[in-house]
This record gives C-alpha cells, sequence and structure tokens, in this order.
C-alpha cells in the first residue's frame, strides 16, 4: 500500500521526495490546484540559523498580554482568540524557561543546520531554480544593549555550530550600502554568512514536478476529510473524491494538523500565527539592499528574492483567518521605509501582492516530528516561522524513522509523538 502524505507545502513536498527516494510508493495530496500555494507561498525567504530561537522564551507570556488587542504590537493577540488559545497558552506558558528556551532553541538549529545540507543536495540533484543567493543575512540593532544580548545568545548557538560575526555600523554599510541612509542611527549588526535566500514556493513546486517524475502521485484539488483507524492502526484516508487505503500517513499539514488530528482524539499543540508579507518588483530601485537585513528594532525583514523584493514581519494570534489586514502591511512598510527611506519612492501598494500566511507554532517552538499513539499515523508539522528553514531536514527526518533508521538528530519530546533517541 502507498504511503500518503497529507499536504504540499515545502514540509510535506520534501517529505514525499524522501519518501521516494527510500523506494516508498508515495500519494501526495493537497487542497490547492499546486504545491506550496498556503502558507508556503509566501514567506520571509531566508533560510537561517540566524532565526531559530523559539517564540517561547522567558518573559514572552508578560509581553503578550501586555500587547493585547494593539494593533501596532509586535505580536497581537486579538481578544477574539483570547478563548481557543487558553490549553495552548499554558502550554506555550510552560516552554518560557530559560532552560527550555536553550534546549529547544538547539535542537532548531541541529535540525536547521541539517535541512540546510538537504536542502543543498536536493537542488544540486535536481537542478531547480528557486532563486537562490548567498550572501548571508544582516541583522541591525540600534542599541547596544539589544547587540549585546543578540551576541550572547548568538555566543551560546555558536557553541553547537551557529556562525556568525559581530559588525559596526561601518562595517554594515560595506557589506550592505543601501544602509548608508540610516548609519547613524546602527548600534552594529551581527553577520550571519551562512543564510541563504530561495523561494520556497518555486522550490516546493519545482520538488513537486521532480517527485511525480520519480513515481509520486501528487493528487492536487483534492480535501482531505479525515484519516480513518481502527483498533490504533491507520487504515485508510477519505478525501472529497476518494477512499484511500493506506497503512501509513504523514500528516503535514502545517497549522490545520491540529483540527484534523482532533477527529482521532489526539491532541497536537499547535496554533496558527499569521504573518504577512509584501511583495513588489524591484525594478527602478537601483539601490534596494541586496543582502537580506532583519530590523530588530523595527520587527520586519527585508530580502531580495530574484527580481523582486519582500518585506515581511509581523505575527497576529487570530485563530484561522489568513485575511492580510492592511494596516499591518502598512506598518511593515513604514518601519522599513525608515531604514531605507530610497523605498518611499519606489514602493506602490497597487503593484504590490500582500499576502498573510498562518504559521503553524508549536507550544514548545519546535516542529513535532514523529509517530503518534495510532500507529502508522505521523506528524510533520509545527515549524513556526522555521517552515523554509527547516523543511528539507524535517522530511529527511521524518522518513528515517517511518524506515527505522536513526537520523542521528534528536528533538524535545512534546506529547503524542515520539522522537528519535539522542
Amino acid at each position: 500500500m502507498p504511503t500518503i502524505v497529507l499536504g504540499a507545502g515545502v514540509v510535506g513536498t520534501a517529505t514525499a521526495w524522501y519518501l521516494r527516494q527510500s523506494g516508498h510508493e508515495v500519494v501526495l495530496i493537497d487542497r490547492e490546484a499546486e504545491a506550496a500555494m498556503e502558507t508556503s507561498w509566501g514567506n520571509g525567504g531566508v533560510i537561517h540559523a540566524s532565526e531559530v530561537e523559539p517564540w517561547s522564551q522567558p518573559g514572552m507570556p508578560l509581553k503578550i498580554l501586555r500587547w493585547l488587542g494593539q494593533e501596532n504590537a509586535p505580536m497581537l493577540l486579538r481578544y477574539s482568540a483570547v478563548p481557543h488559545i487558553l490549553r495552548w497558552g499554558v502550554d506555550f506558558a510552560r516552554n518560557c524557561t530559560a532552560q527550555r528556551f536553550r534546549e529547544h532553541a538547539r535542537a532548531n538549529l541541529d535540525l536547521a543546520l541539517h535541512s540546510l545540507r538537504c536542502l543543498q543536495k536536493i537542488g544540486a540533484e535536481t537542478g531547480i531554480a528557486y532563486d537562490r543567493a548567498t550572501r548571508g543575512v544582516l541583522k541591525i540593532y540600534r542599541s547596544r544593549d539589544a547587540l549585546d544580548s543578540a551576541e550572547r545568545s548568538s555566543e551560546f548557538l555558536a557553541r553547537f555550530g551557529l556562525l556568525f560575526e559581530r559588525i559596526s555600523a561601518e562595517r554594515c554599510v560595506q557589506i550592505e550600502p543601501a544602509l548608508k541612509d540610516t548609519k547613524s542611527t546602527l548600534a552594529g549588526a551581527l553577520y550571519f554568512a551562512r543564510d541563504e535566500v530561495g523561494d520556497s514556493n518555486k522550490f516546493a513546486q519545482g520538488l513537486a514536478a521532480a517527485c511525480a517524475a520519480r513515481g509520486v502521485q501528487c493528487r492536487f484539488g483534492e480535501t482531505v476529510q479525515r484519516v480513518e483507524a481502527t483498533d490504533s492502526r491507520v487504515r485508510a484516508v477519505l478525501t472529497d473524491k476518494d477512499r484511500l487505503q493506506t497503512d501509513t500517513v504523514v500528516v503535514a499539514l502545517g497549522s490545520f494538523t491540529a483540527p484534523m488530528l482532533a477527529q482521532n482524539g489526539i491532541r497536537v499543540p499547535i496554533y496558527p500565527v499569521k504573518g504577512v508579507s509584501i511583495t513588489f518588483q524591484r525594478a527602478g530601485w537601483n539601490g534596494a539592499p541586496n543582502v537580506p537585513v532583519i530590523d530588530d528594532s523595527k520587527l520586519f525583514g527585508i530580502v531580495p528574492i530574484g527580481d523582486r523584493m519582500r518585506v515581511s514581519g509581523s505575527a497576529e494570534i487570530a485563530g484561522y483567518d489568513a485575511t492580510p489586514a492592511l494596516s499591518r502591511a502598512q506598518a511593515i512598510i513604514d518601519s522599513a521605509s525608515f531604514t531605507f527611506p530610497e523605498m518611499r519612492h519606489h514602493f506602490d501598494f497597487s503593484k504590490s501582492r500582500i499576502w498573510a500566511g498562518l504559521r503553524p507554532v508549536s507550544a514548545a517552538g519546535t516542529p513535532l516530528i514523529g509517530e503518534t499513539r495510532i500507529r502508522g499515523l505521523w506528524i510533520n508539522a509545527g515549524h513556526g516561522h522555521l517552515g523554509w528553514t527547516l523543511s528539507c531536514g524535517s522530511g529527511q527526518l521524518v522518513v528515517d524513522l517511518i524506515n527505522g533508521r536513526n537520523p542521528g538528530l534528536s528533538l524535545p519530546t512534546q506529547g503524542a509523538i515520539s522522537r528519535p533517541a539522542a
């Protein structure tokens, strides 16, 4: 019987790839007409070990409560969502200890570095064109205290493989001349030379085509209704078009993993957190950044992706509503225009794509990868803001576990799923 992957975002498509590479008969199902048309479409575009720290960190619960209902808050919790996130919120708060934060950051880093190697290998094998760039990433700071704190966090992760360099404001401008107009406001930056950029939508669609060419049955435009299980074992997948018998299912539905598996009595501690991006053509903006810049104080990232610029930011807890709010998009553009004043002369909302996606944020801030208590029912979801970064490594990791191999990586245990041994 085939192994069925639910969800053809970048995580699910990578999972299908590794399953087929290891000899499985594979069916990949997604409700959209193509791969990567939801959360994987318009993410920030960076494959970065520099952003592996989870959002579940010391002090964050109190910050979220102080920001409650504030439209300009970095992480906006809407009042309407409060009754629905209480249990997830308690789990989130429990993970906001210093020890768990460090443990989860290290686990994410291990997987991120592994995933980058996997991505590079797939790219070499398939020749997929996805606007890859390897200029590194700059994280700029306007406060020396904030820069010092970020350096201390990076120094901890450097013990486990993170490469970074602390640089001056002058060096920032040497690496990215577009910062010249606001150099006087900078305390300095951290430069992560190993981080890469790429279009995850293009990559996932290219990988889906490569999967199909190798025999994966890609069933797009088909909606999964439920996973059938009896006697604690997977039996079939029911869609709006068919009933497919199987004994192995990998659920890679991002934020929709939780409601899907709730039908099987499995609680998955994942909640959607909406992010916004604005994509526009860089034509005419000759001084646009060539290096991705993440602004710590203004809380946005600007990333050149091929012939486009993508500005992203915002975190909004508002249930499963993926409608982009113009006010949030405007706030992101205002922040980017402060850092890059020339942008005001080249940006036009009417010629831009305003997009929102639902980040599947786990309470621990690490993905859930493993088998549930139902035999043959696996999860590969909960990657939060790191879906593109962790996608390929997560795909290989879950396939190693399905095949009974030790992947050589460990992740913190999260409830109903098993983890590889350390």
